[in-house]
């Protein structure tokens, strides 16, 4: 869940948007969404931002009540 969140944030950020100028076409559209993936996986990975922690405590706290 959090690398999915992670891949919609990195492409809102124009992370893998092909320049204006010259670029690769639309395979390079393409494959741009793997590398955003990919460096989510390793975001999460590396720790990530500690969505899925907060979003566990949040669930268990609503159903301990």
């Amino acid at each position: 869940m959090e690398t999915s969140f992670l891949t919609e944030m990195l492409k809102s950020a124009g992370l893998g948007r092909t320049p204006e100028g010259f670029g690769g076409g639309p395979g390079e559209d393409h494959f741009a969404s793997f590398l955003r993936e990919e460096q989510a996986r390793a975001m999460v990975a590396a720790g990530g931002i500690g969505l899925a922690e907060t979003l566990y405590q949040s669930l268990t706290k609503e159903t301990t009540k």
